[in-house]
């Protein structure tokens, strides 16, 4: 289906009429000759040695997203030299193009500001370039759900090629790692229960090889997503980033990238809602990221068949009936490895099956009848403060009687005014407050920041508070645990959103099981706040939401095209219908 014929003399370009959409006959440069864009296109793809045989075999592009601020992709040259073998093998021709990089420590303002960019490379360079089929080498948190909603609007057969988890790493004889262990053992730092030199010795150990996270934060979380969705082999979701396994299968990768080429394995063929339907239970079976569930919505929207018909509500009516049974961290003990070690994704879909294992396998994977959370490990709640919804990982709250809470308000306008007022001696705030922090949501900072995990104030982590109720328009890594509810939907920049009119001292309602969130106020109450605070945005105080008309470059065309949290946190006009 691939091979075009031989030329057999000078004049084949000239001669040969062209009709296949694939190999190099694909795509071609508009020069307003195609028999003149194929031959010039020869031309210079000879220059790199390439030869009429190599060119007239599938052609399988390999995005290469490795870059020396990507320390999550440091294993990106060997996954591409795996995955030419194996495409080699299976008499096709690999040739390797670059795209976007992202690391989640090394973005600015944060990566999910640039996912969109990344996705419009991925998508952009899928279509331009003569690929029959492209393996995309992606890892890091907002890679891999960048890559797949580009993927999925290009619509040529794409396969994921994850990087994997990094092992953890020991200190005093406890293993330690990246990066539940950052977020926690920085609390005890800030509290004063460790000190500087031995928060230094664990910064050695925290990350002490390359890879993704170790833990079921959103990397790890994308990952078995990925595989749920049936885009990539199973083992591909948790294979460590330094095995020799994670080689095989980036080899493996290489060889059905041939295969689907030939058979022109689109997403947008091969993507069902029942896909979808399995991801969202594995999501809630491993007590997976909530910031997985911004990224589901966004990739759901990217196709035309199924946009619409899955939304927050199924991913929340799903969780009812599934049990979290990945012991990891943040939500439980474990690590990535453990989870490989113990059968990984084909051990945890065979959960419904009634075959004996060993008991290692067991304490990792729990079993039906013996599950880390009975149910709904995230869930979706909605109020007259969060009309669109906002999503909690309950599984992961330290303080169970927090997840029904009813306690006043100590509100934080943005991440500045946080940062001046937290630790202040003189805050009025105790462990029954809700600490509400607004301005972070897709456009209020802009790009959603991982600042949902808004630091307990100082005062009264000295005294032993571990968790307290946390409520933004924001996210948090998928790292981190706690009672912390995030996404709410509108966010405050939007000049008609209620929890943009929060004030200090308002008494706030949370019932997970009733999946409730609201402000204790009357409609009446609430309604004129709305129309005061929508005048003031009107006139002089609200540059953040008039601005963004007039901001040049890439921000000003973030800000003004960004959906909201609740339909993926993506641009409008990407999405599968437009704007």
């Amino acid at each position: 289906m691939m091979t075009d014929e031989r030329p057999v003399n000078q004049d084949y370009y000239l001669e040969q009429p062209i009709v296949s959409a694939t190999g190099m006959r694909q795509g071609l440069t508009s020069y307003g000759d195609a028999h003149f864009s194929l031959f010039l296109r020869k031309v210079f793809i000879k220059a790199l040695g390439y030869s009429e045989d190599a060119l007239s075999r599938p052609i399988i592009g390999i995005i290469n997203t490795g870059s020396g601020f990507n320390p999550c992709h440091g294993n990106a040259h060997q996954l591409m030299d795996a995955a030419k073998r194996g495409i080699h093998l299976q008499g096709g021709i690999a040739i390797d193009f670059p795209t976007i990089s992202l690391h989640e420590g090394f973005s600015h303002p944060t990566s999910m500001f640039l996912r969109n960019l990344m996705s419009m490379d991925t998508e952009e360079m899928i279509r331009a370039q003569p690929v029959d089929a492209c393996i995309m080498i992606g890892g890091c948190d907002k890679t891999v759900p960048a890559q797949i909603m580009g993927g999925i609007s290009a619509n040529k057969p794409i396969l994921p090629l994850l990087t994997g988890p990094m092992m953890p790493g020991s200190h005093r004889g406890k293993r330690i790692g990246a990066c539940t262990d950052c977020r926690n053992n920085w609390a005890s730092y800030r509290a004063g229960s460790i000190d500087m030199e031995e928060i230094m010795e664990m910064n050695e150990e925290l990350a002490p090889t390359i890879g993704t996270c170790g833990v079921m934060g959103t990397a790890s979380t994308m990952a078995c997503i990925t595989a749920a969705l049936g885009l990539m082999p199973l083992q591909g979701a948790s294979a460590p980033a330094v095995s020799a396994a994670r080689l095989r299968i980036a080899e493996q990768t290489g060889q059905m990238a041939v295969a689907a080429a030939q058979h022109q394995k689109c997403p947008q063929r091969v993507l069902s809602v029942e896909s979808f339907y399995n991801a969202a239970i594995v999501l809630q079976a491993i007590g997976g990221s909530t910031n997985a569930m911004v990224h589901l919505m966004a990739i759901v929207n990217r196709h035309p068949d199924i946009k619409g018909t899955i939304t927050l509500k199924t991913l929340d009516q799903i969780g009812r009936t599934t049990p979290l049974l990945v012991d990891l961290k943040p939500s439980g003990d474990n690590y990535m490895t453990d989870f490989h070690n113990a059968g990984g994704m084909l051990c945890l879909l065979h959960r419904k099956s009634p075959f004996r294992d060993f008991e290692y396998s067991r304490t990792i994977i729990r079993t039906l009848d013996n599950p880390l959370y009975a149910s709904s490990a995230l869930i979706v709640v909605r109020g007259n403060i969060a009309p669109d919804g906002a999503v909690i990982k309950a599984a992961a709250s330290k303080d169970k009687r927090l997840l029904y809470h009813k306690g006043p308000a100590v509100v934080f306008e943005n991440p500045r005014d946080l940062a001046l007022r937290l630790d202040d001696p003189n805050l009025d705030v105790s462990e029954e407050s809700v600490l509400v922090l607004k301005g972070i949501g897709p456009i209020g900072n802009p790009g959603m920041p991982e600042a949902g995990m808004i630091p307990i104030p100082r005062k009264l982590a000295v005294r032993g508070v571990t968790d307290m109720l946390r409520i933004s328009d924001g996210r948090m890594s998928g790292t981190a645990g706690g009672t912390i509810v995030l996404h709410v939907s509108p966010e405050s920049a939007i000049p008609d959103s209620p929890f943009g009119v929060i004030q200090t001292g308002d008494i706030i309602e949370f019932n997970a099981e009733r999946r409730i969130l609201r402000l204790d106020v009357d409609s009446a109450e609430l309604l004129a706040r709305l129309a005061q605070r929508k005048l003031q945005i009107e006139g002089d105080g609200g540059s953040t939401w008039k601005d963004r008309e007039t901001r040049r470059g890439y921000r000003g065309l973030y800000e003004r095209t960004v959906n909201q949290a609740h339909e993926g946190a993506d641009f409008a006009f990407l999405t599968a219908t437009g704007s």
